[in-house]
């Protein structure tokens, strides 16, 4: 029988009340970044992705949340197994949520998560035919989208660079609408060695860049290897030469209109469709 946390309801009017402090200004992004790691915690925001994470195991240091969301809560925590553990929630009206946290927030629910230790690269290419790498993509928006494509289109795995954004800053997880804890991922370091490893895995390599060599994604789908690495860049300057060097295959989506290239969250979703298996 499971044994269901116990929920600590603390009201809160002070937004410094020092016991919040995991979820004080969070619309800055460099303190973020740098605090989330180090303390080994992500902000989970609305209760669709913080039922998503409780799913997938993940557990809540605290919860901060309006009043008219407990019952949502109270919900949740019945599927959730922790040895009879106490998760303090914090109950604020929405005003004093928006002056804790410096925005409006979504669907009423801020929740600090544990934040689980990355897997090993090789349980996660364990059984995957599509994978997904986003090398240095540096905004959070498409990472979370990056991962909501890849959940829905049929990627297996996902895999990110040293450079790359975190996936579960708070706005990479909440435009994934909690995907990131549906697709396994991890990171892949050192980079772009890592394609070797993908190799000795059985992975063809395909870079999706503007090159004079690539190939079309439709001349890809023609023939598609069993199993498959896309290979996406950053924002603007796109893949590394020294990526593209190792990688196996280039690739490119053919453009109508005078447009070269798309953002790399909608070329990732373009090139997951188009290479699906089944």
């Amino acid at each position: 029988m499971a044994r269901v946390p116990r929920l600590d309801l603390i009201p809160v009017t002070d937004p410094s009340d020092p016991r919040l402090a995991d979820y004080v200004s969070l619309t800055d992004v460099a303190l973020r970044s740098r605090h989330e790691p180090a303390k080994g915690l992500y902000i989970a925001e609305s209760s669709t992705v913080l039922e998503r994470a409780l799913r997938a195991g993940h557990r809540p240091r605290s919860v901060l949340l309006a009043p008219r969301w407990v019952p949502d809560l109270e919900r949740m925590m019945q599927t959730v197994d922790d040895d009879d553990a106490v998760v303090p929630v914090f109950v604020a009206d929405e005003a004093v949520l928006e002056q804790i946290t410096g925005f409006h927030v979504h669907r009423g629910a801020l929740a600090a998560m544990r934040r689980p230790a990355l897997p090993a690269l090789s349980d996660v290419l364990a059984g995957a035919r599509r994978v997904a790498v986003l090398e240095d993509v540096v905004d959070h928006t498409n990472v979370g989208a990056a991962f909501r494509s890849a959940a829905a289109l049929g990627v297996d795995a996902v895999l990110v660079t040293p450079r790359c954004a975190d996936p579960l800053y708070r706005r990479s997880v909440r435009v994934s609408m909690g995907t990131v804890f549906q697709v396994p991922w991890t990171r892949i370091d050192p980079w772009p060695g890592g394609v070797d490893a993908l190799r000795e895995a059985g992975f063809v390599t395909a870079a999706l860049a503007l090159s004079d060599d690539a190939i079309t994604l439709d001349e890809l789908v023609a023939d598609p290897p069993e199993r498959l690495a896309v290979v996406l860049g950053a924002e603007g300057d796109g893949l590394k030469d020294a990526t593209i060097a190792a990688c196996d295959l280039v690739v490119r989506i053919p453009m109508a209109g005078g447009v070269d290239s798309l953002n790399v969250a909608a070329a990732g979703a373009v090139a997951f469709w188009a290479t699906r298996v089944g």
